[in-house]
């Protein structure tokens, strides 16, 4: 029974490292396309820096394979602060301007994290 659980949990943890390469890989492909067609949007839409966008640009198929491997999830969620998420997400808002809201919120996250 030991035995079972065991190969259960190797299965679910492989599972998840494939989800995770998976995604990193769909993040990656998504981020190259994004900046070779305009690394000023790409830069806002992803939150990165000018190098961290030269960097992803460059990349090749096989380094952004090879980095997408990694057990580590690569993107991060952007909505870190709770208050923040729940103001987006309240019922009723126009959708508009809960659009409009998130990209002045944002936009604002990423002032702050270059200095």
């Amino acid at each position: 029974m030991q035995i079972l659980k065991e190969q259960e949990l190797n299965v679910i943890e492989t599972g998840t490292a494939n989800d995770i390469g998976d995604l990193n890989l769909a993040y990656l492909l998504l981020a190259k396309r994004l900046v070779s067609e305009d690394i000023a949007l790409a830069m806002y839409r992803l939150g990165m820096s000018r190098e961290l966008a030269d960097l992803l640009g460059s990349l090749s198929l096989s380094q952004i394979v090879k980095l997408a491997g990694s057990s580590l999830l690569l993107c991060r969620f952007r909505f870190d602060d709770h208050p923040m998420l729940s103001a987006l997400t309240l019922e009723g808002k126009n959708p508009a301007l809960q659009q409009a809201h998130a990209s002045i919120l944002l936009s604002g996250q990423q002032l702050e994290a270059a200095r």
